[in-house]
């Protein structure tokens, strides 16, 4: 009987643990459940100005590292209240030009940034070379200041976007290993965005991709023109050597960098 007893208490015993066992959440529960969650101060675009195009590319495997970026959980641009508002202003000019914005990225968690830092660390690995940084050397891109540890978007009121005429057919879908084409290429060579003609496409790591570069002329001229003109209206600041990006001042938060992943959960978990 006292074997037959210790038997009992040992089955009760193992029951028992295989049932803490199974209670346990997932691994991603567990990560989902340890990540910050964003400030009241952010929203998602969309639920400021549904009509802004959105084509983020980090959540995508089209950007210069050749996969999806750490912390974009899904293709959801986060902007700080202010810079969406803000956001929402340039649209109306635009609409009534003809045109819409497009953003390609909006908030950038750290933990984005520091994929970046990795993979440009990462000398072997120049996959999409011959499309965003055909002309510079993979080791100058920090030199160069095409790469930093920290960004600007991290902070909310930083984003990338572009112009589209309307209506403006959806771009086709990136297939990864398709042939690569450099960045500076004539628009009827480049990968085919729906966009304006800016001279350049997205992220293109390239002296072409400044602003105000005096070999962009005619067309091009007038498109980033164009938009720098509506975004500077509304409050916003371009970053000479991308004409695709542009911070709202003042800053809602100028001397911090989140780490919130790009999510809805980020926003609702509050």
């Amino acid at each position: 009987m006292p074997r037959i007893a210790a038997a009992l208490r040992g089955l009760t015993a193992a029951g028992a643990a295989l049932l803490a066992f199974t209670a346990l959440p997932s691994p991603d529960a567990r990560a989902a459940h340890r990540d910050p969650t964003a400030p009241k101060e952010f929203v998602a675009l969309r639920d400021v100005d549904p009509t802004i195009r959105q084509e983020m590319r980090y959540y995508s495997e089209h950007n210069f590292v050749g996969e999806p970026v750490d912390g974009y959980r899904r293709p959801l641009c986060i902007l700080t209240r202010e810079t969406a508002r803000a956001l929402h202003r340039a649209q109306l000019s635009f609409l009534r030009r003809g045109y819409t914005l497009k953003v390609y990225d909006c908030y950038r968690p750290q933990r984005a940034v520091n994929h970046f830092v990795a993979w440009a660390k990462d000398l072997d690995d120049e996959r999409m070379k011959a499309e965003f940084y055909p002309r510079v050397e993979k080791s100058a891109l920090f030199r160069d200041g095409y790469i930093a540890e920290k960004s600007g978007h991290s902070r909310g009121s930083t984003l990338d976007l572009t112009l589209v005429r309307l209506p403006g057919l959806p771009t086709r879908p990136y297939e990864p290993g398709e042939r690569l084409v450099p960045c500076y290429a004539p628009r009827a060579e480049r990968f085919p965005d729906n966009s304006l003609d800016m001279g350049t496409g997205y992220d293109c790591f390239d002296t072409l991709a400044h602003t105000l570069d005096p070999r962009v002329k005619g067309e091009q001229l007038k498109n980033r023109l164009l938009l720098k003109d509506g975004m500077e209206r509304a409050g916003f600041t371009n970053y000479p050597n991308e004409w695709w990006h542009y911070t709202l001042t003042p800053e809602t938060f100028p001397d911090t960098y989140f780490d919130f992943p790009v999510s809805r959960r980020s926003l609702t978990g509050r």
